[in-house]
C-alpha cells in the first residue's frame, strides 16, 4: 500500500498541449459544397457531415443514431447517446431536419424503427475509419476553393471543434456549449475560449486604449521649482 501511494504521488510529466484544429464557417460551406448530392452515396455523405456540424456530436455518437432517435417535426432534434451512456437531445436546424427527412425517405427508413441511419455499401453501419476516409476525400476537393484547409491537420473530431467555435463566435455562452457537446466538465469547454484569435481581438477592441501622455521633466515643471524654492 505504501509503495502504491508513492507511485500515485509521482507528478505527471508536463506535455505540450496540441493545437486544436477546426474549420471556419466558410470552410465548412466549401466542404459541404464538395459533396455531389445527386449521387446515392453523396446524399448520405452530405447528411452525415451536415448533421455532425449541426450537432457537434462525436463521430461514434452520430454513427449510433437510429431512425427512432430523429425527431423531424417541430421541435426538430436528435437523441444522442454519449460517454457513459448519457443521453442528451440536440436541436436541429430546419434545413438539417428537411435534409434528414428527405434522406430517410429515399432510404425507405421507418422513423419509428431502430434501424441505423448511416450505412456503408454492404448495408452495415459506417465505422469511424469510414468517416475519416470520407472527410479526407471531400477536404481534398474543398482545398481547391479554400486553400487554408491544406495548412490544417484535420480529422473527423475537428467537425466537433468547428461546431464549438461557431457557437462561441455566435455569442453562445460556454455553459450552453458544454451542454450542447455533452461535456462532463466545463473545464473541457473552456479550451475553446482560448484558441480563437478573432474573439480575443474583439475582446481587446472593447477596451479603450490607455492614453499615451507625455511626462514633463521635473526641472521644466514650474510648480515643482517654486515648491523647492519655498523649502
Amino acid at each position: 500500500m505504501e509503495l502504491c501511494q508513492r507511485v500515485l504521488g509521482i507528478p505527471f510529466k508536463r506535455a505540450r498541449s496540441r493545437i486544436i484544429e477546426y474549420l471556419e464557417y466558410e470552410e465548412i460551406q466549401q466542404l459541404l459544397s464538395a459533396v455531389n448530392r445527386s449521387a446515392h452515396d453523396g446524399l448520405r455523405d452530405y447528411a452525415l457531415l451536415a448533421t455532425l456540424f449541426n450537432t457537434g456530436a462525436r463521430v461514434q455518437e452520430m454513427l449510433n443514431v437510429r431512425a427512432c432517435d430523429l425527431y423531424l417535426t417541430k421541435p426538430f432534434q436528435v437523441r444522442l447517446l454519449g460517454k457513459g451512456r448519457k443521453e442528451r437531445f440536440c436541436p436541429l436546424w430546419s434545413q438539417t431536419a428537411d435534409m434528414l427527412r428527405d434522406f430517410c425517405k429515399k432510404q425507405r427508413l421507418d422513423l419509428r424503427s431502430d434501424a441505423r441511419i448511416f450505412l456503408n455499401h454492404r448495408g452495415e453501419p459506417l465505422t469511424r475509419f469510414g468517416v475519416r476516409y470520407l472527410l479526407t476525400k471531400y477536404l481534398d476537393r474543398a482545398k481547391l476553393c479554400a486553400p487554408g484547409i491544406a495548412r490544417k491537420r484535420l480529422h473527423p473530431h475537428c467537425l466537433r471543434h468547428s461546431t464549438a467555435i461557431a457557437l462561441l463566435k455566435a455569442g453562445v455562452d460556454l455553459s450552453t456549449i458544454s451542454q450542447w457537446l455533452g461535456h462532463a466538465s466545463l473545464d473541457t469547454t473552456n479550451k475553446y475560449a482560448a484558441i480563437d484569435l478573432d474573439l480575443k481581438r474583439k475582446a481587446i477592441a472593447r477596451i479603450p486604449p490607455i492614453p499615451m501622455r507625455g511626462r514633463t521633466e521635473w526641472h521644466k515643471n514650474s510648480g515643482i521649482i517654486e515648491w523647492l524654492e519655498a523649502l
